[in-house]
């Protein structure tokens, strides 16, 4: 099936990764695949050469832009119809807020018989402006007006989409956002990356995979961290990743004298990902804002327990007691009081880490994600078919 996948940005993050590894896996498969990005980027780092390594056809387009623009996403919009039907894609399959709702207009006035949107993130959320909410909200249930199927990476998605009157039920599936499984099942311990990163052998590591961004939830870390330091007093805390607040971030941990217990890995390509969580002890995810957190999946393959926040589709991977500790949104003291156990407590920090690799194995791996998503193409391509062929056979 000839497909075009759309998302606005191709910066290294978990909608991005999902992307670019479904583009691979679908073209592996006999699907015809090009991906189209926006031109911008940030200190996040870009996927756009690991997407050109594998021989995915990526159109930048100069117009598609995050931030609202009538003139620049008007010109999108209008681009976008041009090179959907100069294509002749037969499935448009678009990613992110404002890709998805801009492809999708363009692929339903361009005729692409089928539309498909994933949802990896809620548009509206708690932590926005009412008005914001309120337009996303509407612009999302103008849009499913026009899709053919809403993917969810996890059921929670369906469940919020659904009750601000997005779409039916049945336009619903439920597609886990997959990670390459094998990498983390097999990664091991790297005490030359722990000593090139000032980790000693008997450190034990609470480590964190985020953009350094608001919502991410790294303020709660550092408010958690004084106590977790003062009854472990061998704890570093690893912060993978970059982001505008870096800075913010060092002068934080400066104030609170805890320069050094605060590493800064930076940007880390996401094939190095593996090592750097195989080196940690447990992982914390304080995000007050995804769809499926990819870090906590890639923390389990690797063995290692979790605690997160019981946010959007956090539970789904965060079992409580079982893989990890899911708390209260913003739960600091309960934050504290979870990863001093964990680091106290070695055996229940194997037991649930034992646990999250087998959830892990089983539910959330790539080539299961993309095994999924060729069925639905392919069942969607026969339902179109079908239609058609009822239409057509229809008498006059």
């Amino acid at each position: 099936m000839k497909v075009c996948h759309v998302i606005t940005r191709l910066i290294v993050g978990g909608a991005q990764e999902n992307t670019v590894a479904s583009c691979i896996g679908l073209r592996q498969l006999g699907h015809d695949v090009d991906l189209v990005i926006g031109p911008e980027t940030g200190p996040e780092g870009s996927l756009y050469d690991e997407a050109r390594a594998a021989d995915v056809p990526v159109f930048v387009l100069k117009e598609l832009r995050r931030t609202p623009n009538p003139l620049h996403d008007f010109g999108a919009c209008a681009a976008l119809r041009r090179l959907f039907a100069e294509k002749n894609y037969g499935l448009v399959h678009t990613h992110s807020g404002k890709a998805g709702f801009i492809g999708r207009l363009a692929a339903r006035l361009a005729g692409v018989p089928i539309i498909v949107h994933t949802i990896h993130g809620p548009s509206f959320y708690e932590y926005q402006n009412p008005l914001g909410n309120c337009l996303f909200r509407w612009a999302e249930q103008l849009a499913a007006s026009w899709t053919t199927q809403l993917v969810s990476v996890a059921d929670a998605m369906t469940q919020q989409y659904l009750a601000a009157g997005i779409g039916t039920p049945a336009k619903y599936v439920t597609i886990h956002s997959g990670i390459n499984v094998e990498a983390f099942l097999n990664a091991q311990p790297d005490a030359a990356l722990r000593e090139s990163l000032g980790i000693a052998p008997d450190d034990l590591v609470v480590g964190n995979i985020a953009r350094l961004f608001r919502l991410k939830g790294h303020e709660f870390l550092f408010a958690a961290a004084p106590r977790i330091t003062a009854e472990v007093p061998k704890v570093k805390f690893l912060l993978v990743g970059d982001g505008i607040y870096r800075r913010r971030f060092e002068l934080w941990a400066r104030k609170l004298g805890l320069e050094k217990q605060f590493i800064f890995a930076g940007l880390v390509p996401p094939t190095a990902i593996p090592r750097y969580v195989a080196s940690m002890d447990a992982l914390v995810h304080l995000s007050l804002r995804e769809g499926l957190p990819r870090a906590l999946p890639q923390a389990l393959a690797c063995g290692k327990p979790v605690v997160a926040f019981d946010m959007d589709g956090a539970r789904e991977v965060c079992l409580d007691g079982v893989t990890g500790f899911l708390l209260r949104p913003g739960d600091e003291n309960g934050l504290a009081t979870a990863v001093i156990q964990l680091l106290q407590d070695q055996k229940l920090a194997h037991r649930m880490g034992t646990q999250g690799r087998e959830l892990v194995r089983e539910g959330f791996s790539e080539a299961q994600m993309v095994r999924q998503l060729d069925e639905l193409y392919r069942c969607l391509a026969a339902e179109t078919q079908s239609t058609k062929s009822e239409i057509r056979d229809k008498p006059v």
